[in-house]
Order: C-alpha cells, then structure tokens, then sequence
C-alpha cells in the first residue's frame, strides 16, 4: 500500500490528516513520523513531497522522499520568502550560476532532461517565472548566452560553490535594483491616488442638484435683504 504526503521538510508532525490516513492502518504513526522527519531533515523549511509503502500485514514500511519543488529551493538558496506574480517587473532575487547548478543537480536525479546543460536551462525558467535574476541578467537571456558557449566551465564542473567576492557583486547589484524597484512603486501609487482623487473630483463637478436643492438656492437668490429695500424706497 502506497501512501503520499506533503510535508514540511524535517518537521512533520502529528495531526487529524496524518491520522486519518495512517489510523486505519494501525501502522505506529510516531514511528512514521520519526523516520520522515530524519529522511527530510536537508529540506528544513520547505515542502516536501514523500511516499510511504506500507505492508499491511506487517506493518512495515520504508519511505521514499522527492526533492522539493525548483522554485521551493531556489527560494531556500537565496533566502527568499516569496517568488513573485509579477515576474516582469518585480524581481525578488539575484542568483549565481553556481546557484543554478546546485538547484540542478538536486533536481536532475528527477528531471526529464537527459543532458545537464538542458537541465540547467530549464532551472533557469523557474528562475524567469517566480522573479530571480542570474548573474545580473533576466534568466531567460541566460539561457541563450549559454546555447552560444558562455559558461561552459562552471555545468561541465558542475560547480555550486559561489565566492564572496562574487556574491557581494551580486548582492549590490540587487539592492541597487531593488531601491529602484521601490521608487518605481511609490510613484506608481501616488499616480494611481492622484487619478481616483481627480476623478472623485470630477464626478462631484458633474453632479445635479436635487430638486429640492435647486428650489432653496432660487429662493436665495430672490431674497432682498431689509437694508437694501429701504434704500430702493428712498
């Protein structure tokens, strides 16, 4: 009997999904729970994907675990809470190539792709779609600078150690983005308030009075006041 999970890598715990399923079984769930956690430990963090054989007469199982989604671990590489929608105008990071390669080498045990240069490409559009810039560049740029030869040496190593020096070009590139990012933003929204308050503005402007409204101000404007009649009289 197969059973598959998602779980939170490392820290699986009990819970009414996880007895609903294992319950009727009779399996001993701190046991499952003990030996998921230990399988997941690496993917602390994230989610994991994790499938349970399970031997219904004996009760035994053994556990078998994916790696993680691409976006869910480029996420965890680069510190990352969040990709974002808006992947064309908002970028949330600013990974190495390195980066790239180790994400792909987790992967590519899984992968579809039989050559790891094409795995790499193809970490490099989950980078493109959740926001995360590589080596300063839009993912999807990359991907054709590597078809022309760039990089060869770092997926033929298949380096995944990035230096600091490096990492700090690539951190102060993104802070500098990110400040631009931001100011884009602020003006965007201030824009966006100044149109609804015009158009607010307007919409009073183009209002009629009611009925009501209209015979009170005539009746204003017909009124005399007592000081300037007596002065008509004279």
């Amino acid at each position: 009997m197969n059973i598959k999970l998602l779980i939170d890598g490392g820290d699986m715990k009990p819970g009414p999904a996880i007895a609903q399923q294992l319950g009727p079984i009779g399996i001993n769930i701190g046991q499952v729970i003990s030996k998921v956690n230990e399988a997941t430990k690496e993917f602390k963090g994230m989610k994991v994907p994790v499938k349970l054989d399970i031997n219904e007469k004996t009760k035994d199982f053994t556990v078998e675990t994916s790696s993680p989604p691409t976006s869910e671990l480029l996420k965890k590489e680069l510190n990352l809470e969040k990709g974002t929608s808006d992947h064309r105008n908002i970028k949330v990071g600013n990974a190495s190539i390195e980066d790239v390669i180790k994400i792909t080498k987790i992967k590519y045990p899984n992968m579809l792709e039989k050559d790891f240069k094409t795995a790499v490409k193809s970490i490099l559009g989950t980078c493109a779609s959740i926001g995360i810039l590589v080596e300063n560049q839009g993912p999807n740029e990359l991907i054709h600078k590597i078809d022309s030869g760039r990089f060869e040496k770092e997926i033929n190593a298949q380096s995944t150690e990035t230096d600091s020096e490096k990492r700090k070009r690539l951190d102060e590139h993104f802070t500098k983005l990110k400040e631009e990012q931001e100011a884009k933003l602020e003006e965007e929204r201030l824009a966006a308030e100044e149109a609804a308050e015009a158009k607010a503005e307007e919409g009073k402007e183009g209002e009629v009075p009611a009925e009501g409204e209209a015979k009170a101000e005539e009746g204003k404007e017909a009124e005399v006041k007592p000081e300037e009649s007596k002065e008509e009289e004279k």
